[in-house]
């Protein structure tokens, strides 16, 4: 009798976590090791205290690596900060990695940053490993081929005790975007339309792969923008498999391989990318010409229209649906059926895990220059990093949004979260380049975001409504950044 003795394919995602298996749970969970470990000062504290508590030390030091982001202020850079609970909660963190030997990328070291952008371009993003931080949007990482997921504090403690972590493996859903996108459609877009289609509970118990001709000919700050809003989706990590385009990223950054250990480590890194006969739970494909410049009405990323579109109405929605939408539309003060085209805007926020890279300021000082932001509205501009202040500084960027009218800040995570002095005031309404807008999540517990493309968050600065940016700006090639 002849044995059939053909073996599938893997994904990314089984290969990297197979590589990582520490051994199998008696509850049937999987002990991961961490490769990467990831740290900031808001979800760090508690968990260095509870370390103390047991009598442990830090497992790994040199597989952690920390900064600053959420609570910093980025309209001052002078210690003491005016937030008392900002300057202790850094002074913890610096304390916390001096005891415990752990590289810290603080204020004064040029590197400090929005821990999704710092951990990229220092070069500590590599892929083929697993990265865990206490923060959502760590899936971020998973651009690089990576399996990065978002932990709570108390797991924040596991990693720092063991450098493992249990959990569940994940079922992966393949989303192709095929073909080219149009004039004026960015990744922002791409993953805002993908969260529209599948909803924010579609990725429940799934690892998103992206891949198709998008993903293919994006850059890897456009790939970061997709994966940073995979958690938006429902998914617990989001990835693109690695190609040349990650490896030309990653060297020569200062904490990648050097010497005959890079072509050690690129061959290394290749072979985790899916095969090509990898099987996937779940298949989802999508044409890139139906993707237009997308804007969030309601208070979740899949509450989203096209520029052009007009805002459902309640009977046109299953019960659930419609339940949700009533919710949203009387808290953001919006009406079922109506144009979300120039409904006018109190605050513009350019910046964040999602959109605050060197390439989404680039891409939008082309546009601003010589422009006006309104003259009702508040507009600030946030470079993820100390690393993309500077460049984007040498570079004049910070000069054009300020003639504009803009207000150029320090780094910082700033408007997206809030825990800091960037907060809106009352029922303000924001045209933001975040990636959430969750009742009261940018500061005041009546402000209202609308969730865009960086480029579409500039034009309503300028016009002081939601506007059609590849009208305003004349967009009529396929341009590609952000």
């Amino acid at each position: 009798m002849l044995l059939n003795l053909t073996i599938m394919g893997k994904t990314l995602f089984h290969k990297v976590w197979e590589d990582h298996a520490v051994r199998k749970l008696p509850n049937g969970q999987t002990q991961l090791f961490i490769g990467t470990h990831l740290i900031h000062e808001v979800t760090s504290p508690q968990a260095f205290g509870m370390l103390g508590d047991l009598g442990l030390s830090v497992k790994y030091p040199q597989r952690t690596f920390a900064t600053v982001d959420h609570i910093v202020p980025t309209n001052e850079t002078l210690e003491p900060y005016s937030d008392p609970l900002a300057q202790a909660m850094i002074e913890e963190l610096r304390k916390n990695c001096a005891d415990n030997d752990i590289t810290f990328f603080d204020t004064n070291t040029g590197m400090q940053g929005v821990v999704h952008i710092v951990g990229p371009e220092q070069g500590i993003t590599q892929p083929g490993t697993t990265i865990a931080c206490g923060d959502s949007h760590t899936a971020t990482h998973g651009a690089f081929g990576a399996i990065a997921f978002g932990i709570g504090t108390s797991q924040v403690r596991d990693v720092l005790a063991t450098q493992s972590l249990a959990l569940s493996e994940l079922k992966v859903r393949r989303i192709n975007v095929s073909g080219k996108l149009g004039p004026g459609v960015y990744a922002k877009d791409v993953i805002l339309h993908i969260i529209r289609v599948l909803g924010v509970n579609g990725g429940l118990g799934y690892a998103y792969e992206y891949g198709g001709e998008v993903f293919d000919r994006f850059t890897m700050e456009e790939r970061m923008t997709v994966c940073n809003m995979s958690i938006e989706g429902g998914a617990r990590c989001g990835y693109v498999n690695p190609d040349q385009t990650t490896f030309d990223y990653l060297k020569g950054r200062p904490y990648s391989p050097k010497g005959a250990e890079w072509d050690t480590a690129v061959e290394r890194w290749a072979s985790f990318a899916s095969d090509a006969d990898a099987q996937y739970d779940d298949v989802y494909n999508i044409d890139a010409a139906d993707i237009k410049p997308t804007v969030t009405w309601g208070i979740n990323p899949a509450q989203a229209i096209f520029i052009d579109e007009k805002m459902p109405l309640l009977d046109e929605l299953d019960s659930h649906d419609r339940a949700t939408a009533q919710e949203a539309y009387e808290y953001m003060s919006l009406t079922e059926g109506a144009p979300i085209r120039g409904q006018k805007i109190d605050v513009a926020f350019i910046g964040s895990c999602t959109n605050g890279r060197l390439s989404d300021l680039e891409e939008v000082a082309q546009y601003v220059k010589g422009k006006k932001v309104s003259a009702h509205v508040k507009a600030i501009v946030v470079p993820g990093s100390q690393v993309v202040a500077k460049i984007a500084i040498e570079k004049g960027l910070d000069k054009i949004f300020s003639e504009a009218g803009f207000e150029w800040r320090a780094a910082g995570c700033s408007m997206c979260l809030a825990m800091n002095p960037d907060k809106l005031i009352g029922n303000q309404l924001c045209a933001s380049s975040s990636n959430r807008n969750f009742k009261g999540r940018q500061g005041s517990p009546t402000g209202r975001t609308l969730l865009m493309s960086p480029v579409m968050v500039a034009a309503a600065a300028i016009t002081g409504e939601v506007t059609d940016a590849r009208e305003l700006f004349n967009q009529t090639a396929t341009i590609a950044a952000v």
